[in-house]
């Protein structure tokens, strides 16, 4: 059996839960879904909450770690429908896999490399993660933000969410970290 080989795949999916709070109490969120459809979510005794702030394309620099929801082009590159900054020494979900943003969408994690304007504003990244590399074109138009400290105040009824959610026994929904629009936006991932 060639055991070295199980590093080079993707990573799953990870579950993830995106809608609207509509109640919360000590230990856990209700969120309903843009498509409908009601998901109680428990958090975690430690959770925390994270602030999407919009920046501008100059935020994303080499040595940046970032994640993009993005659509695979026919050429092998991708073309991103987000992109989200990590803050500095933060590196979380690295690599390439299955996303629900859209049908046929992915997800890429990893550290830019070259960063190249392009036309009309947009930016040609180079995104390596620990088993591969991707190419990927960021539109001028595409939401891009800045992964900051938020506080637990800031998550009530009516504000937009985004949570990436563990499946216990039983079906459990859980989560570590809420994250959040700046000024009650929706979260572009």
């Amino acid at each position: 059996v060639m055991a070295g080989q199980a590093w080079a795949q993707a990573p799953a999916a990870p579950s993830v839960v995106r809608g609207v709070v509509t109640a919360m109490d000590a230990g856990s969120l209700t969120v309903k879904a843009e498509k409908g459809g009601v998901t109680k979510v428990a958090l975690t005794p430690n959770w925390t909450v994270a602030v999407l702030k919009p920046v501008t394309p100059d935020a994303i620099q080499p040595g940046s770690f970032i994640g993009t929801a993005e659509m695979p082009q026919k050429d092998g590159t991708g073309k991103s429908l987000e992109v989200h900054v990590f803050p500095p020494g933060v590196k979380m979900g690295e690599g390439h896999y299955g996303w629900d943003l859209r049908k046929g969408s992915m997800m890429t994690n990893g550290t830019v490399g070259k960063v190249v304007s392009g036309k009309k504003g947009s930016r040609q990244l180079e995104v390596s993660y620990s088993y591969g590399k991707r190419s990927i074109t960021v539109p001028a138009n595409v939401p891009i933000v800045q992964i900051t400290g938020g506080q637990r105040s800031q998550v009530k009824p009516g504000i937009p969410v985004f949570m990436v959610v563990q499946k216990g026994a039983g079906g459990q929904l859980t989560a570590g970290s809420v994250s959040i629009g700046e000024n009650g936006k929706k979260p572009p991932m």
